[in-house]
C-alpha cells in the first residue's frame, strides 16, 4: 500500500478513485505527564511527554486509514492530510485522510 501526500504517485498512473479514506484517535493527556509538562512550561523547552503522546496518535491515524483504504480494495491513498481538533477539556483528536486510488504502473 503507496501513503503519500502527493497527488499523482510516481511511477503509476491512477485508474480509479474509489473515495476518502480516513482514520483518527483520540487521545487524552495523563495527570502525570501534565505535572511534568507544567513544569517544563516554567524552564522552557520541548515536552517530550506531549511529542510522544502526538507521535502515537498520529502513528494509530495512519494505520486507521491504511486500514480503512484496504477494506475499500485499494492500492494506495494520495493527498494525504492531517488535522487536529479538541473534543473536551484535555482530549483531542487526531485524523488522517486522503483519497483511495486503483493504480496501474506506467509503462
Amino acid at each position: 500500500m503507496i501513503l503519500t501526500t502527493l497527488e499523482n504517485p510516481v511511477g503509476a498512473e491512477i485508474v480509479e478513485f474509489l473515495g476518502i479514506a480516513r482514520g483518527n484517535t483520540v487521545r487524552t493527556r495523563h495527570m502525570g505527564k501534565d505535572i511534568i509538562a507544567a513544569f517544563r512550561n516554567l524552564v522552557g523547552g520541548e515536552v517530550p511527554e506531549y511529542t510522544k503522546l502526538i507521535a502515537e496518535a498520529r502513528e494509530q491515524a495512519l494505520n486507521r486509514l491504511e486500514q480503512n483504504a484496504k477494506a475499500m480494495g485499494a492500492d494506495a491513498v494520495v493527498g494525504i492530510r492531517f488535522t487536529t481538533s479538541s473534543i473536551a477539556q484535555g482530549a483531542a483528536e487526531l485524523f488522517a485522510y486522503g483519497t483511495a486510488v486503483k493504480l496501474q504502473a506506467k509503462a
